[in-house]
């Protein structure tokens, strides 16, 4: 068994996938029903626009894929866009309907004196310390890159949070479903561990 990376078109894959293998898991990039259903865990990647990657699911059909996926009790992970499409609506260049697995809105940031898009390091503040996902681990920097930003509608989806002006949303759950809106792969020793806390629920076996 390994951990599907949803292939539809728009995703940072191949740096997801790579950082899989590192931490000992089977990497499986894949556009394939089947594939993504029968996987240990689901990682959905995303970089771009909300609506451009909505039509990209849609038109494969993984819409439907991925909302099987989260109705099971495989766990899924969303990453950065990838998290957002988890959501209910965004308003990215105009409305469009998301996944609508985790209710809430992705926003854009309102003006103000901090630049958008959120770049860099910020630090994580863990809401639920108790959640699997942050077995092991203090709260520390891990690297944005977003203009826009999810709000939930159930405080309880809400884990984690970073400081721009306001708390923004950085990682959501419900259920074995999570999201992070930073990328993992891409942030350090804490966001690898955060990757490998989720890769570790999935079940799937270390090839180490």
């Amino acid at each position: 068994m390994a951990i599907a990376i949803v292939d539809y078109g728009m995703g940072n894959l191949h740096s997801v996938g790579k950082a899989v293998e590192r931490l000992g898991y089977e990497a499986l990039v894949t556009g394939d029903r089947e594939k993504i259903l029968g996987a240990d865990g689901v990682i959905l990647p995303g970089v771009g626009a909300f609506g451009d990657a909505m039509v990209h699911l849609r038109e494969s059909g993984l819409d439907t894929v991925v909302k099987e996926a989260a109705a099971g009790s495989k766990p899924l992970l969303g990453i950065c866009l990838g998290m957002q499409l988890l959501f209910s609506s965004s308003e990215e260049h105009g409305e469009h309907e998301g996944l609508d697995i985790l209710p809430g809105k992705v926003v854009r940031f309102a003006p103000g004196k901090l630049k958008v898009p959120h770049m860099g390091w910020n630090r994580l503040e863990f809401l639920h310390a108790e959640n699997p996902l942050f077995t092991g681990l203090e709260a520390g920097h891990v690297y944005f890159v977003h203009s826009y930003h999810a709000l939930t509608e159930n405080r309880d989806d809400l884990l984690a949070v970073t400081d721009y002006g306001h708390p923004v949303t950085a990682i959501v759950g419900r259920g074995s479903n999570f999201g992070m809106q930073f990328h993992p792969e891409k942030s350090g020793e804490l966001g690898m561990k955060l990757l490998g806390n989720f890769l570790a629920l999935t079940g799937a076996p270390v090839q180490r």
